[in-house]
């Protein structure tokens, strides 16, 4: 059981090593700070996911899993709202996203 259990925590630390990796190449490789945000706020949130899953798979059910579960679910609601207030931020310092003119915003 503890094989499997090891196993588990490897594939999720896995895909969530993979996913922070893509998001990094997503904030390097696009062009304007609208797609970056995107592409950070949406894969540090399932990257985080699946090393806390991993690590909840080697603690068990204990008052660890609790604390990672709390960390989980902070994690969940902050991270779209950091994104949401610097999509804001940028919007009202006149940044545009790439190929859009000052006349189409509202």
């Amino acid at each position: 059981m503890e094989l499997i259990l090891d196993i588990f925590t490897g594939i999720c630390f896995f895909i969530g090593s993979l996913s922070i990796i893509i998001g990094a190449c997503g904030l390097i490789k696009l062009p304007d700070v609208f797609s970056r945000i995107h592409a950070a706020g949406m894969i540090d949130t399932g990257g985080t996911a699946f090393f806390i899953l991993g690590m909840i798979f080697q603690t068990g059910w204990s008052l660890i899993t609790v604390k990672l579960i709390l960390i989980g679910v902070f994690i969940f609601f902050t991270s779209p709202v950091t994104s949401h207030v610097t999509a804001n931020l940028a919007r009202q310092k006149n940044i545009l996203p790439l190929g859009k003119k000052i006349g189409k915003i509202l």
